[in-house]
């Protein structure tokens, strides 16, 4: 149902009032580069589980951190075994 003009989405109405509400907002998805991407990618090729050393050297060097790293080769192993 369209909402009236002026007024947020109500999608947005929800994540203010759990904000208000003491509630955590969800993070919005990352966009990765094609660089990040593509660096991402060929680690993983090299090692589909990453130690917590070379995730901190990985997040560093890309900018992103180390959360979105362990997620991004969460979800990469996942797609892998969909795959098979």
């Amino acid at each position: 149902r369209p909402w009236a003009p002026g007024q947020p989405p109500p999608a947005a109405a929800e994540a203010e009032s759990a904000e208000e509400a003491g509630g955590r907002a969800r993070r919005l998805r990352t966009a990765f580069s094609a660089e990040q991407i593509s660096t991402l990618e060929s680690s993983f090729q090299r090692h589909q589980y990453l130690g917590a050393a070379e995730r901190r050297k990985l997040a560093g060097r890309m900018q992103l951190s180390e959360v979105q790293i362990k997620t991004w080769f969460q979800n990469r192993r996942m797609k892998l075994k969909r795959q098979l």
